[in-house]
């Protein structure tokens, strides 16, 4: 029976992909074993089930919210050759050569998912459209023409820099043009792949939590009900890896963005994506720049407007950056009505703008990972499914290396120095601090607030009924100290992003633990 999306997996805002129901697969009941078992049911974790499926591999995903429960259902679906990071700055970290094959692995993302939806026949607005990436307000035009000439290097040789593009109902100035984009609606598409992994004798378990994974000749993914998947190869596929490395974390950075939905009339705005170059000259990471779309509707079209972008549980006025977000969308895009939906999610930083898909760094080499999407989680998803299916059934792949988990670029460390300072800082603040309200009845109902017991840091949640809950607010990652997120009402960490609910259950990673409870005595 089709179910909706658990919206406590990921926050209490909802987004537009959310309402689309979705298969409900149930959890696991039993041990089982696999040939590969894929952690997580999100854009990495299924296309890389379906693509080992497609090998004849038997493949068994566990995920413990529903199908696209976790970031996938927040994303604003952009499947792209023009990246977050900058193909200048590309070039500068990886060299011409591995710009070229990051311009690669994208296009040939793209075409992957235009080839599936064809292949199986899946209904999910998928549509070829131009991109425009434009300056934002007080940058100078030669900032257009150096990253087109670095574009040009990394083989995009049909990226043309356009003056004034002819677009119907807007002028957005000068502009390099992405020919061949896409866009798709990603709830409807992964279940179009849920169901042909199904189709192939693969097997999906929701609402199962996978509690530990190890490494080994047969490795072992337990689950918290006492179940165990054996399986050759274990792909973890969790947004944020579950199965810790320090390494990793010490190599990409959590950030929250913010998404309006607006009604627009239907057909003032032809199909295409937009992209602001962001205040470039003060670069902060990552660039805090403007991502647009159109969702077409029966009675009127969604304009899909993101940006705002800020260090995870280092803010906490989501407000403002709606009202900031909103204020932009309509001054580029007078017809902007009423708006429909206000969400967030969250996008994993990595220090040299690419994601992390491969063997996990210091684990046995057949547990693999996808992490550090870059806010290009689609594309970078799909890479990963390609990527890890070749590794798995031992074919080269050009893309390994610049993909490796244990790379290290030394030209990225100013950015990774500047991250793990901002989580030294965190973690310290953290634990110094004394508690944010003066006393527990000052909490209003629905919110939360960190409070000092003695020694004790503790995470205080009033629901709406006016009842208290109690847990430490003790991250049992890496020990940082969680704040409260009033827009999706959780637990967040500002270290490395793993989230909580009110209660202290865990919905994103990389903790694979809840907040543990207070000790009554």
């Amino acid at each position: 029976m089709p179910s909706g999306s658990d919206h406590a997996q990921t926050g209490s805002t909802v987004s537009v992909w959310m309402e689309t129901s979705r298969p409900d697969c149930g959890p696991l009941k039993a041990d089982i074993a696999t040939d590969v078992c894929v952690v997580g049911a999100g854009i990495a974790g299924l296309t890389t089930a379906y693509l080992l499926s497609r090998e004849k591999l038997n493949v068994v995903v566990l995920d413990d919210g529903p199908i696209g429960g976790g970031e996938t259902e927040r994303t604003t679906a952009h499947l792209v050759t023009a990246l977050d990071d900058r193909y200048m700055d590309l070039e500068k970290v990886h060299g011409k050569e591995g710009s070229a094959l990051a311009a690669q692995s994208h296009g040939n993302a793209i075409d992957r998912v235009e080839r599936i939806v064809q292949d199986e026949n899946i209904d999910c607005e998928f549509e070829r459209v131009d991109g425009y990436l434009f300056l934002s307000k007080g940058e100078k035009e030669q900032l257009l023409q150096d990253e087109l000439a670095a574009i040009h290097r990394a083989g995009l040789s049909d990226v043309q820099f356009v003056r004034q593009p002819k677009i119907d109902g807007l002028e957005i100035g000068p502009s390099l043009r992405f020919p061949r984009q896409a866009q798709f609606h990603p709830i409807k598409y992964l279940k179009g792949l849920a169901a042909a992994i199904e189709k192939a004798g693969g097997k999906i378990f929701t609402g199962t939590h996978a509690s530990e994974v190890k490494g080994g000749k047969q490795s072992l993914v337990n689950t918290d009900k006492g179940h165990t998947v054996t399986a050759e190869h274990v792909v973890v596929a969790t947004n944020a890896p579950i199965n810790d490395s320090v390494r990793i974390y010490g190599q990409q950075a959590p950030y929250r963005t913010y998404v309006i939905a607006a009604a627009v009339p239907r057909g003032s705005i032809p199909q295409i994506l937009l992209w602001d170059t962001g205040p470039y000259s003060k670069a902060t990471r990552p660039v805090p720049y403007h991502y647009v779309r159109i969702q077409r509707g029966e009675k009127e079209d969604l304009l899909i407007s993101g940006g705002e972008d800020h260090r995870t549980a280092l803010s906490n006025d989501a407000g403002l950056r709606f009202e900031r977000l909103e204020r932009w969308t309509r001054s580029q895009f007078p017809m902007t009505g009423e708006i429909r939906y206000r969400w967030s999610g969250q996008v994993l930083e990595p220090a040299d703008g690419l994601a992390m898909i491969g063997k996990n760094p210091g684990d046995e080499p057949n547990v693999l990972i996808a992490t550090g999407d870059s806010g290009n989680g689609m594309t970078h998803g799909t890479i990963a499914g390609m990527l890890l299916t070749d590794m798995i059934v031992g074919r080269k792949n050009p893309w390994e290396a610049l993909y490796d988990p244990s790379r290290f670029r030394l030209r990225g460390t100013k950015n990774l120095l500047r991250e793990n300072v901002t989580t030294a800082k965190a973690m310290t603040t953290g634990w110094l601090s004394g508690s944010s309200i003066a006393a527990p009845e000052k909490l209003l109902p629905g919110s939360g607030a960190v409070i000092r017991r003695g020694l004790k840091k503790i995470a205080l949640y009033r629901d709406p009924a006016g009842k208290f809950h109690e847990c430490s607010a003790v991250c049992p990652h890496k020990g940082c100290i969680v704040r409260w997120n009033s827009l999706e009402s959780s637990w967040d960490c500002p270290c490395h992003g793993s989230r909580f609910t009110p209660e202290g259950k865990v919905v994103n990673g990389p903790s694979i633990a809840d907040l543990s409870p207070i000790q009554k005595k």
